[in-house]
C-alpha cells in the first residue's frame, strides 16, 4: 500500500485539478454569461452541457493527479484503466446532451404554433428521429470504446469481424419484423408522408400524430387515448392524412326537410350565422339541394375552417343555429309525413245495404239467387221414396 507521503502528495494532487477544474468552469460559465446579455436564453439552454463538461472535466483533473502522483506498478495501471472507462463515459454522456442542444436549437427556428406550420412540422419529425439515431450510435460507441480498453476484447471484436457476415445474415433472419419496423421508421422521417402533429384517419381512429419512432407511431386519439402502430403500418396500409399540405378543410351538415322548404331564406340565414363565430375561414359557404326523392328533400350545407377541430366545432355550431332557426322561422320545413285519403266513387263498386243484409242473413253460398239456390241443394231436406205399408219395404216396380 502507500506510505503517508504519496497520500498526502494524492490529495494535494487532486485539490489542485478539481480547483483549475472549477476555475475552468468558472471562466466558460462568465463568458456564457456576456453572450446571454446579448442572446437571451443561451445561458439556460446550455445548463446540461455545462453540467456534463464538470463532471468530464473534474475526471480528466483527477486522472492526471493520480497518474502523477502515484508510482508506477500494477496498481497505477488499475487506476490508469478506471479512469479511462469513467473519461470515456463521461465523454459519451457530454456527445449526449451536446447533441440535444444542437437538436433544440434547430428545433428553435421553426415553431410550431403559427398558422401555417407544415415545414415547422416536418423539420421537427426528422430531428426527432434522427436525434434517436444519433443517441443509438453514441452509446454504441461508448460501450464499444470501453469494451476496447479490455486486452481480450481486441481479439474478441477480431473474431467477431471476421464472421460479421454469417452473423448478419442469421441477424436479418431472426430480426425481420425489427428491422422492417426500423427502416420504415427511417421512411416516415424523410419520405414526409406523416409528420408530428398531422391530423390523421388511422385504423378507423382520428386523431394526431403524437410521436414518431424508429420502430413505432403513436396517433393522441380525439378523446384522449393513444393509439401504438407500428411503423410498417403507414408504409403498408392506407391512412388519410388531413394535414398532408394543408390544414384547412371543407365539412358538410345535412337536413332533411319538407318539400316546402326555402332555400333561399336558408341561405341568408347561413351567412347570419357564419358571421357570429370565428370558427369560418371565410373561404366557402354553400346551401345546395343534393336530392329530392319520396317525401323529403336533402339539403347540404358546405362550410370550411381552418383546420380539422375547428371544422368539427363550426359544423355543430352551424347544425345547431339552423335547426333552432328552423324550427322557429321555418317551421313549414319541418319533415312531415302525408297521408292521402281517397274514396273510390265507381258505380256498383260496393253492394247496397239490402244485398249486405240479405248475404249476412242468407248464410252459406250466399251473394246471389242463384248462389242461395245451389246452397239449397246442400242444406235443404231430403225426399225419401213411398215404402209398403205391411212390412216397411220399398215397393219395386
Amino acid at each position: 500500500m502507500f506510505d503517508l507521503q504519496t497520500w498526502i502528495a494524492l490529495g494535494i494532487g487532486v485539490a489542485i485539478a478539481l480547483s483549475a477544474m472549477l476555475a475552468l468552469v468558472g471562466i466558460v460559465a462568465l463568458v456564457m454569461r456576456l453572450v446571454a446579455r446579448r442572446y437571451p436564453g443561451v445561458y439556460e439552454a446550455l445548463a446540461p452541457t455545462r453540467r456534463r463538461l464538470r463532471v468530464l472535466l473534474a475526471v480528466v483533473g483527477v486522472w492526471i493527479a493520480a497518474a502523477v502522483v502515484l508510482p508506477d506498478g500494477d496498481i497505477l495501471t488499475i487506476v490508469n484503466h478506471g479512469f479511462l472507462i469513467a473519461t470515456i463515459a463521461a465523454a459519451g454522456w457530454l456527445l449526449g446532451a451536446l447533441l440535444n442542444l444542437a437538436m433544440e436549437r434547430t428545433l428553435a427556428h421553426y415553431p410550431t404554433d403559427v398558422a401555417d406550420n407544415g415545414v415547422a412540422r416536418r423539420v421537427r419529425t426528422q430531428v426527432l428521429v434522427l436525434r434517436r439515431i444519433g443517441h443509438a450510435l453514441i452509446a454504441i460507441l461508448t460501450v464499444g470504446s470501453i469494451l476496447l480498453t479490455f486486452p481480450g476484447a481486441q481479439t474478441l471484436g477480431a473474431s467477431v469481424l471476421a464472421s460479421a457476415g454469417l452473423i448478419s445474415v442469421v441477424a436479418g433472419i431472426a430480426a425481420q419484423s425489427a428491422l422492417a419496423n426500423v427502416f420504415a421508421g427511417m421512411q416516415l422521417a424523410f419520405s414526409d408522408a406523416i409528420r408530428v402533429d398531422d391530423v390523421v384517419i388511422a385504423d378507423g381512429e382520428w386523431g394526431r400524430i403524437e410521436e414518431i419512432t424508429l420502430t413505432y407511431v403513436v396517433v393522441n386519439i380525439w378523446d384522449q387515448r393513444r393509439l401504438v402502430l407500428p411503423s410498417t403500418y403507414f408504409t403498408s396500409t392506407p391512412f388519410q392524412n388531413w394535414t398532408r399540405s394543408g390544414s384547412e378543410l371543407l365539412g358538410a351538415v345535412e337536413f332533411d326537410l319538407d318539400w316546402r322548404v326555402n332555400a333561399t331564406g336558408l341561405r341568408a340565414e347561413l351567412d347570419r350565422v357564419l358571421a357570429r363565430t370565428e370558427l369560418w375561414d371565410g373561404r366557402v359557404s354553400n346551401v345546395q339541394v343534393t336530392d329530392a326523392t319520396g317525401g323529403l328533400v336533402r339539403v347540404r350545407v358546405l362550410v370550411s375552417s381552418t383546420d380539422a377541430p375547428n371544422l368539427w366545432d363550426l359544423r355543430c355550431f352551424v347544425r345547431e343555429e339552423l335547426v333552432m332557426w328552423i324550427q322557429t322561422q321555418l317551421t313549414a320545413s319541418i319533415p312531415r309525413t302525408r297521408v292521402l285519403m281517397v274514396e273510390d266513387e265507381t258505380p256498383d263498386a260496393r253492394p247496397s245495404v239490402a244485398e249486405d243484409r240479405h248475404r249476412t242473413e242468407s248464410g252459406l253460398f250466399t251473394g246471389s239467387p242463384e248462389a242461395d239456390r245451389r246452397g239449397q241443394e246442400f242444406t235443404g231436406g231430403i225426399t225419401l221414396p213411398h215404402t209398403n205399408d205391411a212390412d216397411g219395404s220399398i215397393p219395386r216396380d
